[in-house]
């Protein structure tokens, strides 16, 4: 299985443990609301933790993929509230298979409000905010 595989069944399956596996320690994550990269396994896990309970609801599905080496970029619909969000996971992967550096994007501006609120509420709650 590949890693965007990996990934897509992590998502699928609503199985946060294979992070462990598909995150590189020295991974780098770029949030689409906090402007500095934000290193390591740990604060990446977080992160995508807590993306995962915001943005992955019943209308989170990957639209449209581009793969190439070791590079995907997925593009992503959900909806939160009443508002349509859109963006794109844009995520490099080393030799191994495993994720180095996650950068997501979003929009509209109304989007990546909602997201800030949401992800900061859900961040304090586990413990890290931004």
């Amino acid at each position: 299985m590949n890693p965007v595989q990996k990934w897509h069944k992590a998502i699928h399956d609503r199985d946060l443990s294979l992070l462990d596996e598909l995150l590189a320690d020295d991974v780098v994550f770029h949030s689409p609301v906090v402007w500095t990269p934000q290193e390591g396994k740990a604060l990446t896990t977080m992160y995508l933790t807590a993306a995962f309970y915001v943005l992955g609801g019943e209308h989170f599905k990957y639209a449209k993929e581009i793969i190439s080496g070791n590079e995907a970029c997925l593009e992503f619909n959900t909806k939160i509230d009443d508002t349509i969000i859109n963006g794109v996971d844009i995520i490099t992967f080393n030799e191994e298979g495993q994720i180095t550096e996650f950068k997501v994007m979003v929009r509209p501006l109304r989007a990546i409000n909602i997201l800030k609120d949401k992800m900061f509420e859900l961040m304090q709650m586990m413990g890290k905010s931004k």
